[in-house]
């Protein structure tokens, strides 16, 4: 008890002569740090993944192996995110509805090395249904509206390329003459006897088009031909809308080996011999 009193009786002291304090503040001042024990900062070194960088192709995943090498393994349909509704549903070639693009390269990956895998593709967007038999007449009709497609495809990326990564610059140039022409045909339902016409008469502005869809396709390997798989990006939204889609392309390959050239793909799309050129894919 005497200590204490003495304690007290200090601080009083220390109170007494210490100039006039406001209310509330502590009278004993303690600099900052001064019962503060070294405190050791340590940081958690947090090791890069392996796998940030290492990029699989669909339907697979990465995953590191014991000695923390990434390595890529077929993904497990059941990991993929489930289905928002049938339109994310896709249709493979074996007839059969996935519940989406992910779950049918899991099962595609699933089967590779197989004959059944080789021969699978995704088909087309949306879940199987029955497509009806293109008829010849219909066949030669295809190509009339994809070149129209294609041609307002191509300005309408120009009068929306405002930040300049839509299209190259030198692709804009070859697409401003097309906008800019007087004599084009603007974008809209027409008779077939219409586009056949416009097509003749304006034969010009569809050289580049063409051959631009080629470039956007020809990416994995960029080679000058389109396998299957390249194929599918263009293949599978149109499916369903055209039904012609699938046996236009499989005429494309005229020599059957299962790769469409770029003088098989203009030809089909009636660009002229001389007229092909490897210089205006950029």
């Amino acid at each position: 008890m005497r200590v204490w009193i003495v304690f007290l009786l200090c601080l009083a002291g220390k109170a007494l002569t210490a100039p006039d304090l406001e209310v509330g503040t502590n009278p004993v001042q303690v600099e900052t740090g001064e019962f503060d024990e070294a405190i050791e900062v340590v940081e958690d070194v947090v090791a890069e993944n392996p796998c940030l960088n290492h990029h699989c192709k669909k339907g697979k995943v990465c995953e590191v192996d014991d000695s923390n090498t990434p390595m890529c393994v077929c993904q497990d349909p059941s990991t993929c995110p489930t289905s928002a509704g049938e339109f994310e549903h896709v249709c493979g070639t074996d007839n059969k509805t996935y519940d989406s693009s992910c779950h049918f390269f899991a099962s595609k990956c699933a089967l590779e090395g197989t004959k059944k895998g080789h021969k699978l593709h995704l088909d087309y967007i949306g879940p199987c249904k029955y497509i009806a038999p293109c008829l010849d007449n219909e066949l030669s009709e295809f190509p009339l509206r994809m070149r129209d497609w294609l041609k307002n495809v191509l300005v309408t990326l120009y009068e929306r390329d405002e930040d300049h990564n839509l299209l190259t610059e030198k692709q804009k140039l070859k697409v401003k003459k097309i906008y800019e022409n007087e004599k084009r045909l603007q974008a809209g339902e027409h008779s077939l006897d219409l586009l056949a016409h416009d097509f003749e008469k304006n034969y010009n502005m569809y050289i580049f088009p063409v051959h631009w869809q080629f470039g956007q396709l020809d990416q994995h390997p960029v080679d000058g031909y389109l396998s299957h798989t390249e194929l599918a990006p263009l293949r599978a939204p149109l499916i369903p809308m055209e039904h012609c889609t699938t046996r236009f392309f499989e005429q494309c390959d005229a020599d059957a080996d299962k790769y469409i050239a770029l003088e098989e793909w203009a030809t089909c799309f009636g660009i002229k011999e001389q007229d092909i050129d490897k210089d205006l894919i950029f």
